[in-house]
């Protein structure tokens, strides 16, 4: 059996490096991504400029569309069937439209609740990720 050898202060160095957190986890409680300490909102979906604890710069990070997009995916495909379920069902009209009002409430409420959590998550994935804009090559 091969024994191999480990380079410790290489080992440690690289732990050193790693993130101690983690990205989904920070993303979803709408903290900082390096730290997990600082929030990263200054209003509903404005972010900070950077992290008041250890000072990441949170400008690097555009999410764009991408949170909306995602939001609205799952809303659909959690409320939609409701939404010709309703209709058909064998209840009086005011019954109906009473259960169709309940669920557009719904629907507009678990919206704005998961919007600044998937947009949080986004930031801090692409944080994570290093990801930035992509570039043309100079050939």
């Amino acid at each position: 059996m091969l024994k191999r050898r480990v380079d410790l202060a290489a080992f440690c160095f690289h732990v050193g490096n790693m993130s101690k957190v983690s990205p989904i986890s920070a993303g979803l409680a709408e903290r900082c991504p390096t730290c997990g300490q600082g929030r990263v909102f200054r209003g509903y979906l404005k972010f900070k400029p950077a992290c008041e604890a250890c000072g990441q710069d949170f400008t690097k990070a555009d999410t764009a569309d991408g949170p909306a997009f995602f939001v609205g995916f799952i809303v659909l495909i959690l409320f939609a069937p409701f939404g010709f379920i309703i209709p058909m069902a064998d209840q009086p009209m005011w019954w109906k439209l009473l259960m169709m009002f309940g669920l557009v409430f719904v629907t507009i409420v678990a919206s704005l609740v998961m919007l600044p959590k998937a947009k949080s998550l986004l930031m801090a994935l692409q944080i994570a990720n290093k990801a930035e804009q992509a570039r043309f090559e100079d050939r």
